[in-house]
């Protein structure tokens, strides 16, 4: 069971800083089964749940929590009281790795498709050239169409492939913004950049001045 002790005093595990907080003012707990509780253990001012004064109650992660007249208790920050998102970070490496082969599928594939409308009218020239080889250069209709073939299929797999060019930066700037919302540091939201997961590791805690958030358990 996980517990934790807020108040001003600072040997509470989440200390506040609020002259209408105790000193020792309430005990949040997290039991085995993930249930969270509520306690107040004897404050001057009162805890209240959802705007109700209480002693001791279950509660969500998404209940309104207040210690004395006005403190609005963040009940994710205080169950991190010692900062640590390894877990969370941990997570973010799929992130990470995600969004590189998304961008290589992306590239491959579009640069294949590029190639393939680019040659494929040169192909089509060939194979008519074969046809009229095995026909017989007394057919006129069909030297007339492969004159017209040689030079409007050209022109279309150039017209083609490059409006298939044209697609990859949207689509990699599609998946970049996404990026930018899911590779962020998991308290307090700075993008990361695209620096390896790896790198980041290395670092052990976010770099921001008044977040350093634990990345990694030592």
């Amino acid at each position: 069971m996980m517990i934790v002790r807020i108040g001003k005093a600072k040997d509470n595990e989440f200390v506040v800083d609020d002259p209408h907080v105790s000193r020792y003012h309430a005990k949040l707990e997290k039991n085995e089964k993930g249930e969270l509780y509520i306690e107040d253990v004897g404050s001057t001012n009162g805890t209240f749940v959802n705007k109700d004064r209480i002693i001791r109650k279950k509660i969500e992660a998404t209940d309104s929590v207040v210690l004395g007249n006005n403190y609005i208790l963040n009940i994710r920050d205080a169950l991190k009281y010692d900062n640590d998102y390894s877990e969370e970070f941990a997570a973010l490496k799929q992130v990470y790795d995600n969004y590189v082969r998304e961008k290589v599928r992306i590239q491959s594939s579009n640069q294949f498709k590029t190639r393939l409308f680019q040659s494929f009218p040169f192909a089509v020239i060939g194979i008519v050239g074969l046809i009229i080889g095995l026909v017989g250069k007394s057919n006129h209709t069909l030297i007339i169409v492969s004159l017209i073939l040689a030079v409007c299929a050209p022109t279309a797999g150039i017209y083609l492939g490059a409006r298939q060019s044209a697609k990859i930066p949207e689509l990699l700037q599609n998946i970049v913004n996404r990026f930018k919302i899911d590779y962020v540091c998991p308290k307090c939201g700075a993008f990361l950049g695209e620096i390896p997961w790896e790198s980041l590791a290395n670092k052990k805690q976010c770099p921001v001045g008044t977040c350093r958030a634990k990345w990694m358990k030592k």
